[in-house]
């Protein structure tokens, strides 16, 4: 018996295999930039088992690692059908040079896959994804009179910077950004009301008492180094 049992295990799996094949890959999900012809081959070596042998967990896991797909369920229904249930990742954000940060805030290679224009660059430490996220959206509610955000960065040494959509550099530094944001934001359409003729290329938020402000110049004009602006008394130091 004990010789048996396994030449019987072969041969009903063989047996099962040939009887019990799976006919059908039926996919489901919006799928607009997950390969179908990559799903097919990728599935098809385990799907060749035929329906009782086929092993759903090792299915998914090969499905999972395909690009953009951010979740896989699979199924099979009588008597040879293979169902896969995909939710394709939905960027959110571009995620430094080479990932992309999805709407449920997970981060995933781009591929080569063309990447959607106007998404925002965020960048900094994958452990701290919520707190560039939570700016971001800070910044882009505050700032949407100035045009808009086109992205947020934290550095390794934790010093944060924000892009405006005209291309200004706005540095926070590292000590409570989101309070230098809101401030900044409020004196911004002020700033700008009194300097029409220029563009405002950098703003320094790192001062106690004030801005360090850069406006762009003609180029036959000296750019003489400017002191910081004094923010107007509020009655409290910043």
């Amino acid at each position: 018996m004990l010789v048996a049992l396994p030449v019987v295990g072969v041969v009903d799996g063989w047996w099962l295999t040939a009887h019990f094949p799976l006919r059908t890959l039926r996919v489901q999900g919006d799928l607009q930039r997950v390969d179908r012809a990559q799903l097919r081959a990728t599935v098809l070596p385990y799907a060749q088992r035929g329906f009782f042998a086929v092993d759903l967990g090792q299915v998914q896991r090969a499905v999972d690692r395909l690009p953009w797909v951010e979740q896989a369920q699979v199924r099979k229904h009588w008597p040879d059908v293979l169902e896969l249930r995909i939710s394709e990742y939905r960027p959110f954000a571009r995620w430094g040079a080479t990932r992309l940060l999805s709407a449920h805030g997970h981060l995933f290679p781009a591929g080569k896959v063309q990447v959607p224009a106007g998404l925002p660059l965020l960048d900094g430490p994958e452990a701290r994804v919520p707190e560039v996220v939570a700016l971001y959206n800070q910044a882009r509610e505050q700032l949407a009179n100035a045009g808009g955000v086109r992205g947020v960065a934290i550095d390794r040494r934790g010093s944060w910077s924000i892009t405006l959509a005209d291309g200004t550099q706005v540095v926070l530094g590292r000590d409570d950004p989101s309070s230098r944001l809101e401030r900044f934001a409020a004196l911004l359409p002020q700033l700008i009301a009194q300097n029409p003729q220029r563009r405002l290329l950098r703003a320094d938020l790192r001062y106690t008492n004030g801005f360090a402000l850069r406006w762009a110049v003609p180029e036959a004009a000296a750019s003489p180094a400017r002191a910081p602006t004094p923010l107007p008394n509020t009655g409290s130091r910043t």
